[in-house]
């Protein structure tokens, strides 16, 4: 059985969360592949809204199994929080929650050592989430991380402080206050005294070796859905650098975050907004500063789930959009938010990009360093509510026109439309 995976084509903030949830129905596991807790994925459904940061979407259907894979990072704090909050709201995840022995996991230090290095860029700063995220694959790639493994070993408390005034040393070097830094609203010893405590109930989680586990299930002919967090153009490799996560966020993170060998990928679904946003620092050549970009941050809700920062909200980039598509091998595509953009007479798409007077239609190398300004075609808008179409008698002329339009460019077909935040507003265009 192969796995199908899911994936932003975008700077994230996609909607991973809603459809990953809409789609678990079809799956047997859902896992988790890369990232940590800077993902917040939002899942809307019966009037209730919940946020997941480390715990995959599918938690909410009690036939499914999620895996939290080796390649995500886990603040075990951020961890606990997530699950009080779903058991609170009445969802079981205690039999069907899995997380991989090999995962790292983010220490106190690890979030003292992102802010002093942010605040360190000053004007150049990346625009990080400050949980920790960059230091703690920093660990990983150093060779000196501490996995969900590592908590059971005798020597754990030893390996801890040793990597902590590590983590404190280098701090120091930067002349970064510790003493008086806040982690989520508490100093550095109560921080750690909580996640010392998190860290007990980890380890009394269901821990699995998870490359065996994900293959065992393929064996068995399980149906395995792959979710990704962040979007393509944040990846560490083939976003734009240096402001990227510190992840693999395209298929290729697939494979090392779960263990699986790259025949074994079926679908690849990728998920992307009918208009682009971005949060934090770094290039955006189809941003709007008007009226326009303000409207979709005001009706998009365009604030982010775990930062809560206002997205910078501009026209669909189809460069970009194309670029991604190559990259990830998007064998089709789900639409978002095009309801949003329900009020305007007339879209914007960015077909190509005017550099020092040459019209190309690739993002450069320089593509950080250098001003990349838009070359649009205009379409029509459709001027009428998206919120209530279910099936293709409902949809306006104008707006199928404009699916139509993205499909020619990109040669991917759109199978999926969502019309609003509900798990319920959803169009199945092709299936």
């Amino acid at each position: 059985m192969n796995v199908d995976v899911l994936l932003g084509l975008q700077w994230g903030d996609e909607g991973k969360g809603k459809i990953v949830d809409v789609l678990t129905p079809q799956y047997d596991l859902v896992a988790r592949f890369q990232g940590g807790p800077n993902a917040g994925h939002t899942i809307e459904f019966e009037g209730k809204k919940f946020v997941l940061h480390t715990i995959p979407s599918g938690i909410f259907n009690p036939d499914a199994i999620n895996l939290i894979g080796n390649g995500v990072i886990i603040d075990p704090v951020i961890l606990q929080r997530e699950m009080v909050k779903l058991r609170q709201s009445g969802t079981e995840i205690g039999a069907n929650l899995f997380v991989s022995r090999k995962a790292h996991l983010i220490l106190p230090s690890h979030r003292l050592l992102d802010a002093a290095s942010e605040k360190a860029k000053g004007e150049s700063k990346i625009g990080s989430t400050l949980k920790g995220i960059g230091p703690t694959y920093t660990d990983k790639i150093s060779r000196n991380g501490l996995r969900v493994g590592d908590i059971s070993s005798a020597s754990f408390f030893e390996k801890y402080t040793e990597l902590k005034e590590r983590h404190l040393q280098l701090v120091g070097l930067h002349n970064f206050d510790f003493s008086e830094y806040l982690i989520d609203g508490l100093r550095f010893d109560a921080y750690e005294e909580q996640w010392m405590n998190a860290v007990k109930l980890l380890n009394d989680m269901q821990l699995v070796d998870s490359e065996y586990f994900i293959n065992d299930m393929a064996r068995k002919g399980k149906r395995i859905l792959a979710e990704g967090a962040q979007g393509t153009l944040l990846d560490v490799d083939f976003g734009s650098y240096p402001f990227v996560t510190s992840s693999n966020t395209t298929i290729a993170g697939v494979c090392s975050g779960l263990g699986i060998a790259p025949n074994k990928i079926g679908k690849v679904i990728g998920i992307f907004k009918a208009y682009c946003t971005r949060v934090g620092s770094g290039p955006f050549p189809t941003e709007l500063f008007d009226t326009t970009g303000e409207m979709l941050r005001s009706k998009g809700n365009e604030f982010g789930s775990t930062t809560g920062r206002a997205r910078r909200c501009g026209w669909l980039d189809m460069p970009a959009l194309q670029y991604a598509i190559m990259l990830n091998g998007v064998t089709e595509l789900i639409m978002m938010k095009a309801d949003v953009m329900d009020e305007l007479p007339t879209i914007k798409v960015a077909t190509a990009y005017n550099v020092n007077n040459q019209v190309i239609d690739h993002i450069p190398f320089e593509g950080c360093t250098q001003q990349l300004d838009p070359v649009y075609e205009e379409l029509q808008g459709w001027m009428k509510p998206l919120t209530h179409v279910a099936q293709k008698e409902d949809v306006p002329k104008a707006f199928e026109e404009y699916i139509q339009y993205i499909e020619r460019k990109t040669n991917v077909p759109v199978s999926v439309v969502s019309t609003g935040p509900d798990r319920s507003q959803t169009w199945y265009r092709k299936t």
